[in-house]
């Protein structure tokens, strides 16, 4: 639903913007992490109150990872989310509900270039997005006159849009498929057949968890996933070590997956700078598999979207192109 009253709030005066609507003034475009930033959190508060929302839901979380990165200050640990979040980053899933107060300490973190980035929504009624540069995006039903007169007040400039930039698009090559009962049936059958060994939880943009399956823990991985995470299934990884090593490309990137001894997995997006370091841990690994990143190579055997627990997919990102889709790519 597109909110009827949007508005961009900012700390740059309209009149030092060129023809073009670049501004051109003095002002930084980082937090200053004082006045101005808590006139910001004061603006958002004002809407909030204006429209009568009280807690907010978290939608299409993201973090910076070490090829995306948010902003120009330096990383935070945690992304600053441990203090406000149970389980820091573990309860910044899509669909986590927040009080106000904790939906601003998100803003907050945005506006700083924290590494973690959420659309901060309640639905059909309100909207926070933060963009590049400290613009702040703000939505509601209502015209929110007295908060516009409290921006004002705080040295903020209000500006009435017909949209945010920042609103949910999906993406047109998405495939709106549920992590349903069906779906887990057939993971079960490829298991069992040595097709697929390996699942790939997407539980935030930019961040996965690997989970290497046999048949018998297939259920227990399952009851453990992130709310509305997307999945991905893959081929098992190979102990033939040298064999995945040989595959690696000359150039571009590509992540890898390994098992240490212990058990445990890993991953590692790649470029060839980071080749010979990636090689070293494989080299070293119980098995391991390469994994491609670009769209055009990058099509797992099954992908889905996990649903709420009464099994109505609630999340508005959609599932990656599977090789099951494309029957002539089997």
């Amino acid at each position: 639903m597109q909110l009827s009253h949007v508005y961009r709030v900012t700390k740059y005066d309209p009149a030092d913007r060129d023809v073009y609507g670049h501004y051109t003034g003095a002002e930084d475009v980082t937090s200053d992490h004082g006045e101005v930033e808590a006139a910001y959190l004061q603006a958002v508060q004002a809407f909030a109150a204006d429209t009568g929302v009280g807690r907010l839901s978290v939608r299409e979380p993201e973090v910076s990872s070490s090829f995306v990165r948010f902003g120009v200050e330096p990383p935070v640990d945690g992304f600053g989310l441990g203090p406000l979040l149970p389980g820091g980053l573990a309860g910044f899933h899509d669909g986590a509900e927040v009080l106000l107060d904790t939906g601003l300490e998100l803003v907050r973190l945005m506006l700083r270039d924290s590494g973690a980035w959420c659309r901060l929504e309640a639905e059909g009624a309100f909207a926070v997005h933060v963009g590049w540069d400290q613009y702040v995006y703000i939505g509601s039903t209502r015209p929110c006159h007295m908060a516009l007169a409290r921006t004002r007040e705080l040295g903020l400039f209000p500006e009435r849009l017909d949209a945010s930039p920042y609103a949910f698009e999906p993406d047109e090559n998405g495939v709106p498929r549920p992590g349903d009962d069906a779906f887990w049936d057939g993971l079960h059958r490829a298991v069992a057949s040595g097709s697929a060994g390996l699942l790939e939880e997407i539980y935030v943009q930019n961040a996965s968890r690997w989970h290497r399956l046999t048949s018998d823990t297939i259920d227990t991985v399952r009851a453990a996933l992130a709310p509305r995470a997307r999945l991905a299934v893959w081929p098992d990884l190979s102990s033939d070590t040298v064999t995945v090593l040989d595959a690696l490309p000359t150039e571009g990137f590509v992540e890898g997956v390994w098992q240490d001894t212990d058990g445990q997995i890993h991953s590692a997006i790649a470029d060839e700078d980071d080749f010979p370091d990636l090689a070293a841990r494989i080299a070293g690994a119980h098995a391991a598999a390469l994994v491609p990143m670009y769209a055009d190579e990058r099509f797992p055997l099954l992908s889905a979207v996990m649903p709420d627990r009464d099994g109505v997919v609630r999340a508005r990102w959609q599932a990656e192109p599977s090789l099951n889709d494309s029957p002539q790519r089997l």
